[in-house]
């Protein structure tokens, strides 16, 4: 058993080398969580400007002209699905009264592929008081298993929470 952790972890710096390579980092911004056993997850994204009051409304989103990436090195649950150690796809579903999160295993490729979705989860939306002029992702520590990924765009707020199972 040690054996599989040991090349999973492997290959999670593997991969992750890969996605952190594919783009300049002066462009991209990062956000941590670290939850109580020691795990992180972390989220990597271009700090687009934003355009409009919100993404257009019913297609898959994300902010530059990449996907955002999802780094873990712990399983995490999304909403009912098992999300295991390594690096993923971040991708939003705009509508007008609920977001969707779409987590994809595709982290070698621009154009989004519903085939490799691994979770969809519902995200919460709420008002910001002041507007964004950039996109935002930060993580936030909401309680000791659990990491609330919050998307700002313009006056709209998103958030869905990640958990160790």
């Amino acid at each position: 058993m040690h054996l599989r952790t040991t090349a999973c972890a492997g290959l999670l710096g593997v991969l992750a080398t890969a996605v952190w390579a594919r783009s300049p980092a002066e462009n991209q911004q990062t956000s941590a969580c670290t939850l109580a056993d020691g795990g992180q997850v972390s989220v990597r994204y271009e700090p687009t400007p934003v355009h409009g009051d919100r993404p257009a409304e019913g297609r898959v989103w994300s902010a530059g002209e990449s996907p955002m990436y999802l780094f873990t090195t712990t399983v995490l649950k999304a909403g009912d699905t098992q999300i295991p150690v390594g690096a993923y796809s971040l991708y939003v579903i705009p509508l007008k009264s609920q977001w969707t999160l779409v987590v994809n295993k595709d982290v070698t490729s621009k154009k989004y592929d519903a085939q490799q979705d691994i979770a969809r989860l519902p995200m919460d939306l709420g008002s910001l008081d002041a507007v964004e002029k950039n996109v935002q992702l930060l993580f936030a520590h909401v309680a000791p298993k659990q990491c609330s990924l919050r998307l700002y765009y313009a006056k709209t707020g998103a958030w869905a929470v990640f958990s160790e199972p």
